[in-house]
């Protein structure tokens, strides 16, 4: 049984194969059009003379039609040489009229009416122009397929390119976030604090997160939310009462899925740039709504009223994080999201509305 349906299977997948070959779809054309001008033959005479006489003529077609897409379109019209191009192409067309007319001829010279008929100007018009438009409509589809195929490749370097560029962005987050939370741990172990331990379990689950999970394109919801929750467990720990955290949270978070690492750069910098450095005290306010693939995400800190307005904004400030998390945006959800940024001289406020879809 198993050995059958892997033969099934086999079977099936030459048959993809073959289907989506470029000669299979020239086969399939050639014999569509074959049938049409059986369609179209009077069988008044003989049945067999007739499917020789339309295959001759599908014949014909093809010599002018592979002619112009693998000699003439590449040697003249991909090289912008047009008029030599069109000249070329009815000079083929006109050199082999006669060239059908006498085949045909040969075939019917037993008939002296229907030599008769291909003996006339009107037939040799007709073969010309139905030549003629045929190989026309060979250059419209090449036109159409090599642009197709520019667009796929473009595509595809685009698609390459952005993954290359996420990653490098995401390379240089993960040791920025390491740095620092290292850096709560270091506090933590000088204080002699009995929350180490937790501290380090946080961590733990922290590096799981940014090791294994970020590697990923795109994370449940509830786990970049839980590495947030972890992160501001350890800034609570390192800060102590000097900085009020408040992390508000309403709405389902689930498996709703996102990109790594979108919301920790802007908390991590109004802690870092926001109340560390410039105040004994102060306070960070943290909401995040969700409703389905939709959230708002609003952080707000206080600032110290030396620090100049703009600070915040500035590469000095926003560090690797902040511009990151923009160009991350910009790539990952064009037209799909907005940041309002609201720098006073007491306070600094981030408001990010993303849509997951």
């Amino acid at each position: 049984m198993n050995a059958m349906n892997d033969h099934k299977r086999s079977v099936s997948k030459l048959i993809r194969r073959f289907t989506r070959n470029e000669y299979f779809g020239h086969f399939v054309f050639w014999a569509l059009l074959y049938v049409l001008f059986l369609r179209l033959h009077d069988f008044t005479n003989s049945i067999p003379a007739g499917l020789i006489e339309e295959l001759l003529n599908i014949l014909f077609f093809a010599v002018i039609v592979y002619f112009n897409i693998l000699y003439l379109i590449p040697k003249y019209l991909k090289r912008h040489k047009v008029f030599q191009y069109v000249s070329l192409l009815v000079f083929s067309c006109l050199l082999i009229t006669p060239i059908k007319a006498v085949v045909f001829l040969m075939w019917n010279g037993s008939d002296p009416d229907i030599s008769k008929a291909f003996s006339e100007l009107s037939v040799l018009q007709s073969f010309f122009l139905s030549s003629f438009f045929l190989a026309g409509a060979s250059t419209i589809y090449q036109i159409i397929n090599d642009w197709v195929i520019h667009q796929r490749e473009r595509q595809e370097l685009e698609n390459r390119n952005l993954k290359s560029e996420l990653n490098f962005l995401k390379s240089q987050i993960n040791p920025h976030f390491l740095f620092n939370t290292l850096n709560n741990l270091y506090a933590l172990t000088l204080k002699k604090s009995d929350e180490a331990p937790a501290t380090v379990l946080k961590l733990s689950e922290m590096m799981r997160y940014m090791l294994y999970e970020c590697n990923e394109d795109r994370v449940p919801l509830y786990k970049e939310v839980n590495y947030l929750k972890n992160y501001l467990e350890l800034e609570k720990l390192r800060q102590g009462e000097n900085i009020e955290i408040d992390f508000e949270l309403t709405g389902e978070v689930g498996n709703q899925m996102i990109a790594p690492l979108m919301f920790i750069p802007f908390i991590e910098n109004s802690f870092k740039h926001g109340v560390s450095n410039h105040l004994s005290s102060g306070y960070i306010d943290i909401k995040m709504t969700v409703e389905n693939t939709q959230i708002k995400l609003d952080v707000e800190n206080s600032k110290a009223s030396s620090m100049p307005t703009g600070h915040l904004n500035g590469k000095k400030s926003g560090g690797i994080g902040l511009s990151n998390i923009k160009k991350r945006l910009s790539l990952l959800y064009p037209k799909s999201y907005s940041l309002d940024i609201d720098d006073q001289p007491n306070k600094y406020k981030i408001s990010l509305n993303l849509n997951l879809n």
